[in-house]
């Protein structure tokens, strides 16, 4: 790509427009996505791979051991698999056992390190791992398919295309544990590492070499069953197979959890998207890269498929919004002044949301010289933002509340309505979950994940308090609003660190939180099974590690047209 000139003279979008969750459950992937980011480093530093260890016997049963060898250290998924009965295989939290449980180990693991890792691994919260792994992830087959591929390679065939295409993993994980979960490595253990100081970047990796797991034992069962007459699954059929995931309520409460860190996602994406808008001029290799994407973009939202109707009305928009944009394409002038800004403009004008936010992950594609660098920003390396400066006066206090949560004095407090939901968290498995507040008996139970609430009832407090008092001594007569004074003070570093709609009305949308969450994970074929669980697919279309290389290291996240 080009090397463009970049203009600060555009300013990012205002947080009251980003904020929304309309806006959040439309985005998509982008340049900036956690697993491109991942694949990016790993083919410019010519990261090598090994299978050191696959001892599956014709069960589908044992274990193996996958290393990616980067510049300075090592990393290694062991992998167990499982002859998990029928009756046992369930997606939810509170399930016991998987089809096939993983570790990421910090290095190359010993014969007794896997032995250690067999006693715990497979058990999951039930067992404990140790600072030498750096997650802890579970697996179940999507049966059909899983069957119907093994049948078919057996049998000297390649699956059916249409099969693939509708269900796009032959496993999905159900959870991905990091950052010190059941006894794992803590965030700073890795923080400071090159590779891994993106987010998530040991999380992506460990799913990045699940699916070469995955890939294997599928063709080994294959072999297993036909013998001579098992093939391998094509190379084309095998990089349209990705790995699915199913996601849940635990997932949408990190945002609001972590102010600082979402804020760094979302301003390093509008930062991203600002520099684009500001290019004077479109070089005509970056306008041809642009409208190539395009195509490949609308491919993959004609595969996209889901059943929930939210999700189909909104795709039914976005293909509206698709042919639109083409319409309008044939007309533009890439030689005006700035050509990017003036797009954005008229699809702000034209376009639905999801359009609006299709359209703005792929201007970012022709400018990884403005864009890719905003990576290293988005960790959240600002421990102190958390903490608490009570020598700020009151009046300072308000006007910082009033920034974020203006909006939130429009609505009545006191309706049903209005805090209809209540987010706790379950005895049994310690997991976020979203109950009815005049239903059900969990109002005690209440987790402080209504920050526009909370901002308006600190606010009525505020209201006896002279200006020049210091938040010090309002917190000691209300200590109930320290969360909301500690979240005014970190707005002064997180413009874009709380979300601009009441998280406990009776018509949230669990689903808007995970999608975002979930597309700077750079997460496909969003796919909602509810308002509170969604299912989707990662690495879609990627290469596997053996063919990983600085040309299909990154846009492999956009389908090529058939043959």
């Amino acid at each position: 790509m080009k090397q463009t000139d970049q203009s600060t003279s555009i300013q990012r979008r205002d947080p009251a427009q980003v904020m929304r969750l309309s806006r959040l459950g439309s985005l998509h992937q982008c340049r900036l996505s956690f697993m491109r980011q991942l694949t990016r480093r790993m083919a410019r530093e010519e990261w090598t791979f090994e299978r050191p260890v696959f001892d599956i016997d014709s069960n589908g049963v044992g274990r193996a051991v996958y290393t990616a060898q980067g510049p300075e250290r090592t990393y290694s998924l062991v992998a167990f698999a499982h002859d998990l009965p029928p009756e046992k295989r369930s997606d939810r939290v509170i399930a016991e056992a998987w089809d096939a449980t993983f570790t990421l180990f910090d290095g190359v693991p010993t014969t007794a390190d896997i032995d250690r890792l067999e006693q715990n691994v497979p058990l999951q919260e039930a067992g404990r791992v140790s600072e030498s792994e750096l997650s802890v992830s579970r697996a179940n087959r999507s049966v059909r398919l899983w069957e119907h591929v093994v049948a078919r390679l057996a049998s000297g065939q390649q699956p059916d295309a249409g099969q693939i295409d509708a269900v796009g993993y032959l496993m999905r994980t159900t959870a991905v544990y990091g950052s010190g979960k059941l006894g794992a490595a803590d965030r700073e253990v890795i923080a400071a590492r090159e590779e891994m100081q993106a987010p998530f970047q040991a999380e992506m990796l460990s799913v990045y070499l699940t699916r070469a797991f995955v890939r294997d034992l599928v063709e080994h069962m294959a072999r297993s069953k036909g013998g001579d007459k098992a093939v391998p699954l094509d190379p084309a059929i095998a990089r349209r197979l990705g790995i699915g995931n199913s996601t849940g309520l635990g997932m949408a409460p990190f945002i609001v959890n972590h102010p600082v860190l979402f804020n760094n996602w979302i301003m390093a994406r509008e930062e991203a998207l600002a520099r684009v808008r500001g290019v004077e001029r479109a070089d005509p290799e970056e306008v041809s890269l642009f409208l190539s994407l395009l195509d490949r973009a609308a491919i993959g939202v004609d595969r996209w498929r889901s059943e929930h109707p939210v999700q189909v009305a909104k795709l039914a928009e976005l293909r509206s919004d698709i042919a639109a944009l083409r319409a309008h394409l044939a007309e533009v002038d890439f030689t005006a002044p700035r050509p990017w800004d003036a797009l954005l403009r008229w699809a702000e004008g034209r376009l639905t949301e999801e359009g609006q936010e299709w359209l703005a992950s792929l201007m970012l594609e022709p400018y990884g010289a403005l864009v890719d660098g905003l990576g290293c920003c988005m960790s959240d390396a600002n421990p102190q933002a958390a903490r608490i400066d009570g020598t700020m006066t009151v009046g300072k206090l308000r006007d910082l509340i009033e920034v974020s949560f203006d909006w939130a004095r429009a609505i009545d407090w006191n309706a049903p309505e209005a805090c209809a939901r209540v987010w706790y968290t379950s005895e049994e498995k310690l997991e976020p979950r979203l109950g009815d507040r005049f239903e059900e008996p969990v109002a005690d139970y209440e987790q402080p994940l209504a920050p526009a609430r909370d901002a308006m009832l600190a606010c009525a407090a505020l209201e006896e308090w002279p200006d020049d008092s210091r938040i010090a001594d309002f917190l000691m007569a209300h200590p109930e609003h320290r969360h909301t004074a500690r979240r005014a003070q970190i707005s002064r570093v997180a413009p874009y660190g709380e979300i601009r709609d009441n998280t406990i009305s009776a018509d949230v949308m669990p689903i808007d939180m995970l999608r975002a969450k979930l597309s700077f994970f750079g997460a496909t074929g969003f796919d909602p099974r509810s308002d509170r669980w969604v299912r989707i697919c990662m690495y879609s279309g990627a290469p596997y590690p053996a063919d990983l290389a600085p040309e299909n290291g990154d846009l492999w996240i956009y389908p090529e047209a058939p043959a």
